[in-house]
């Protein structure tokens, strides 16, 4: 008689340990652990073993202790008897060395070896920006479309159908209504599709833009080289250099482009010294409004003590001047990184 086989009436019948079959020894082990409380993730098996373990559970009613016991030890005994474990197949080494290896040879050991990925897709397609979600729908049907803005965060949804044409974007907008019949496996295989144009993509050198990795480094510049230099870019160039004024962000961007509630949140980030010689110099028209924006977004009497300091502080030298707004932007740019705070969008430099 197998385990599965067992009802109430003969519920403490004892089985010999051989005729319990791998797939019910499976379900005793995960019933007993779930009994005492601990967590399974058996959402992580495929979902034909999930489906597998669900019948065994339903089938199995009583067992009695010896059989517990002796399946129990069973494994204990595999456990203490297991010295080392390899994932099984390419597929699962490769699923172990995520953050291990780097993104470009695990892409040439799937294409060399035929391996997809394993494991949710969705979960590396919640972590993409939205242009890069974008661009991976451009060319996929309506459908296809909607149950991604279905599945991904809101805020990234709604900055999808802001850039896409009125006509597609109306389109889409009402496909998500026809997703109710939508099948997790039809959803699983459409994160796949979608993951598997990322494996087809060459492998870049460098993962942001040029005119963000300029922009960076004329960040860091004084702002003579920077006009200097964008002022050459513009005779070779006008709308590539046009985007890197977008990507720019001094000292002078700080009252266009910093949320109002995110003052305070800057002035912490920021050594009270190099605060005070930063507005001590800011006297040009550009540079004078982000100061008085400073000091109109905080409490009036931290905004008399700056004040005081900054005319304690006195006259800044052009190199003082340099540093320590260049620290100032560097705290905001920091802040805006790790996304506590959020910049406004630039429209010019």
């Amino acid at each position: 008689m197998q385990l599965g086989q067992i009802t109430p009436a003969n519920a403490q019948a004892r089985l010999p340990a051989g005729t319990v079959t791998s797939s019910e020894k499976a379900a005793i082990v995960v019933r007993f652990l779930m009994n005492e409380g601990a967590h399974v993730p058996i959402d992580t098996l495929l979902e034909g073993l999930q489906a597998e373990l669900t019948h065994q559970m339903g089938s199995l009613r009583r067992i009695d202790s010896a059989t517990l016991v002796s399946v129990i030890e069973e494994l204990a005994t595999e456990l203490e008897e297991t010295g080392l474990t390899f994932p099984k197949g390419v597929a699962g080494a490769l699923s172990e060395l995520v953050g291990k290896i780097s993104p470009g040879a695990a892409a040439r050991i799937r294409k060399r070896t035929g391996v997809r990925a394993i494991g949710d897709p969705w979960e590396q397609l919640f972590e993409l920006e939205a242009e890069k979600l974008l661009s991976l729908i451009e060319n996929e049907s309506i459908e296809v479309a909607a149950v991604l803005l279905s599945k991904i965060d809101v805020k990234k949804a709604a900055t999808m159908l802001r850039q896409m044409l009125g006509e597609r974007a109306r389109r889409i907008t009402y496909a998500v209504s026809l997703t109710n019949s939508v099948t997790p496996d039809a959803v699983d295989r459409i994160g796949r599709s979608l993951i598997s144009q990322l494996d087809d993509e060459p492998i870049l050198a460098f993962t942001n833009k040029p005119e963000e990795r300029l922009g960076a480094i004329l960040n860091s510049s004084r702002s003579m080289t920077r006009d200097e230099l964008l002022d050459g870019l513009d005779e070779a160039d006008q709308s590539f250099a046009a985007e890197v004024r977008k990507a720019i962000f001094t000292f002078k961007h700080i009252a266009e482009r910093v949320d109002e509630r995110d003052v305070p949140a800057v002035l912490k980030s920021v050594d009270n010294d190099i605060l005070v010689t930063a507005l001590a110099s800011a006297t040009a028209p550009t540079t004078k409004a982000s100061a008085d924006f400073i000091f109109a977004k905080i409490s009036s009497r931290m905004a008399e003590q700056l004040r005081e300091a900054v005319q304690e502080r006195g006259q800044v030298s052009d190199e003082d001047s340099e540093i320590a707004m260049a620290e100032v932007v560097t705290a905001v740019r920091d802040l805006a990184q790790t996304g506590e705070i959020l910049l406004k969008e630039s429209e010019t430099a």
